[in-house]
């Protein structure tokens, strides 16, 4: 029974940010992605995506003005 309720709990935050990364990467394993549909939120994982996406934009226009020296 306790397998049950370990297996509907909602994954940890940190959890979730290793599954975006993954994902926006295109590794994301079959098994966690399998979990993330099962018991993920999926509010949490959009704010995540977006919060990555917007620091991963902002990082490709900080290495870009780095080189450029602009």
């Amino acid at each position: 029974m306790q397998d049950k309720a370990d297996k509907k709990k909602s994954p940890s935050i940190l959890k979730v940010v290793f599954s975006v990364i993954a994902a926006a990467f295109g590794v994301q394993s079959s098994k966690n992605s399998e979990r993330d549909f099962t018991t993920g939120n999926l509010i949490v994982f959009i704010a995540v995506g977006l919060i990555f996406t917007i620091l991963f934009v902002i990082t490709l226009i900080g290495v870009v003005n780095l080189i450029l020296g602009t």
